[in-house]
């Protein structure tokens, strides 16, 4: 890609790197490295004509839940039952129910290839939409509430 001074890497990422739910912590924390890989890669390689785009799906029906993906420990904590416990029965019981089309998404990733100016960031899905906006609600909240505090850590000049 550097030699012919053009090309696109396409990463695939999740919503849960931008919404993680209880119970998928090291999913979406392995999810998010990788957003920031790409953001940081989409830097060093654009002046080289190279464009990346980090795909961001939510909910598609693909094997992903199906139990020939899907691996659990035997052991369950009770205390977990209210928040990690619900979001691993939720997605079990979305197996072959998921709303996302995968011939869509591709689709929709082919498009963005395509396109003149390329998404950075590619959220497919309309889960993956509203948990995104969720969290950038969340976000956005919290920095206008914290934002005394957190600019009074700078030195004062």
């Amino acid at each position: 890609m550097r030699t012919r001074g053009r090309g696109h890497i396409v990463n695939i990422s999740s919503v849960a790197a931008i919404a993680p739910a209880p119970g998928s912590g090291i999913y979406s924390a392995t999810k998010a490295a990788l957003s920031a890989v790409s953001v940081s890669l989409a830097q060093e390689v654009a002046p080289m004509g190279i464009w990346v785009t980090n795909v961001s799906p939510g909910s598609f029906r693909t094997e992903l839940l199906s139990e020939q993906s899907v691996r659990r420990t035997e052991r369950n904590v009770d205390d977990y039952a209210a928040t990690s416990g619900r979001t691993v029965t939720g997605l079990l019981n979305k197996d072959g129910k998921q709303i996302g089309d995968p011939q869509k998404a591709a689709d929709a990733i082919l498009a963005a290839v395509d396109a003149d100016e390329p998404p950075l960031d590619l959220v497919l899905g309309s889960d993956a939409i509203a948990r995104t906006r969720a969290r950038l609600d969340r976000f956005e909240d919290d920095l206008r509430q914290w934002d005394d505090v957190s600019t009074s850590t700078d030195f004062t000049i």
